[in-house]
């Protein structure tokens, strides 16, 4: 059966987050973070497990309180100027099983006040990642046009992150996909809002969305020689 997971007391505690942002504040509010905020959204991943294994049996959901698919809610701020201790958001990324050993897509969800969305890809790769996709991309245009040109992906998809001004280097400049290849991400999504999130359409949706942008997935899994 369908079943809702967040509620409009997820966003509020988030919306309440951002404005007391601080340890004090988080511990006396703790009990409401695991009500509102991880159990449901541990209960979503646990729902995604089925799903997600037909559209690729090598992606895993995890829904553990601490290693799998949640992001902790709390920031690494050793190396950032931001000092805040909390994100004022929640999300869950669905790994490849061979993650530790190369560098590999993921699925994503994320739930914060008015910038809720899900999609996939890869984010900020790494020099070796970002060159072999790059190569791939130059050797294999059609089927990155298959997977990310269709009328199905262009009506519910928009590419994040940066790209380059200028074709990287040893890449022809008048190759088909050369603003493609210039980009430094290679990830994408669409959004949705407080209602959809707090429905019983939401399960469904993601299943929807991770469908649609699996295409694209498969081909950067095949630019790092994963199984998809």
């Amino acid at each position: 059966m369908p079943t809702a997971y967040f509620t409009p007391a997820t966003f509020r505690f988030l919306r309440s987050l951002a404005r007391n942002n601080s340890r004090e504040w988080f511990q006396d509010h703790k009990d409401d973070y695991e009500r509102h905020v991880r159990e449901p959204f541990l209960a979503l991943i646990t729902d995604l497990q089925a799903p997600l294994a037909k559209i690729s049996p090598h992606y895993r959901a995890d829904p553990r309180k601490n290693g799998g698919s949640l992001f902790r809610i709390y920031r690494d701020t050793r190396f950032s100027n931001d000092k805040q201790p909390y994100k004022p958001w929640q999300g869950s990324r669905f790994f490849h099983e061979r993650r530790h050993e190369i560098p590999a897509p993921s699925f994503y969800i994320h739930i914060q006040p008015g910038d809720c969305f899900a999609g996939g890809g890869m984010w900020h790769p790494e020099s070796d990642a970002l060159k072999r996709i790059r190569d791939f991309m130059a050797d294999n245009p059609e089927a990155w046009k298959r997977a990310t040109r269709s009328k199905s992906f262009r009506d519910h998809f928009t590419f994040w992150g940066e790209s380059l001004t200028r074709p990287p280097r040893g890449f022809d400049p008048n190759h088909e996909l050369i603003d493609d290849i210039k980009r430094r991400d290679f990830a994408c999504g669409e959004g949705f809002d407080e209602a959809l999130a707090c429905s019983k359409e939401l399960l469904p949706w993601v299943v929807g969305t991770f469908q649609r942008v699996a295409p694209m997935v498969d081909y950067l899994c095949a630019a790092q020689e994963l199984e998809f």
